[in-house]
C-alpha cells in the first residue's frame, strides 16, 4: 500500500462509523465504475479506430468543417 493511501485510511479511520461506511460505499462504486469504463473502452477499440480513420479521411478530403461552439 502506498504512503498516500495509508494516510487516507488513517484519516478515514477517525470518521464516524456512518461516515466510514459512506466513504467505503463511494470508493467501491468508483472502483466498479472505473472498471466498467476500462472494459467498455477496451471492447470499443476497433470501433473507435474505424471512426477515427473515417474522420481523418473526411478531413483530408476537405469534407470536414471547423467546430463552431455557438452552433452546438
Amino acid at each position: 500500500m502506498t504512503q498516500l493511501l495509508e494516510k487516507v485510511f488513517a484519516q478515514a479511520s477517525r470518521l464516524s462509523e456512518i461516515e466510514q461506511n459512506a466513504l467505503a460505499k463511494w470508493l467501491l462504486n468508483e472502483l466498479t465504475s472505473e472498471k466498467r469504463w476500462d472494459t467498455a473502452f477496451a471492447e470499443s477499440e476497433a470501433a473507435l479506430e474505424k471512426l477515427s480513420n473515417e474522420a481523418l479521411s473526411e478531413h483530408k478530403n476537405k469534407k470536414s468543417k471547423p467546430l463552431d461552439p455557438d452552433r452546438l
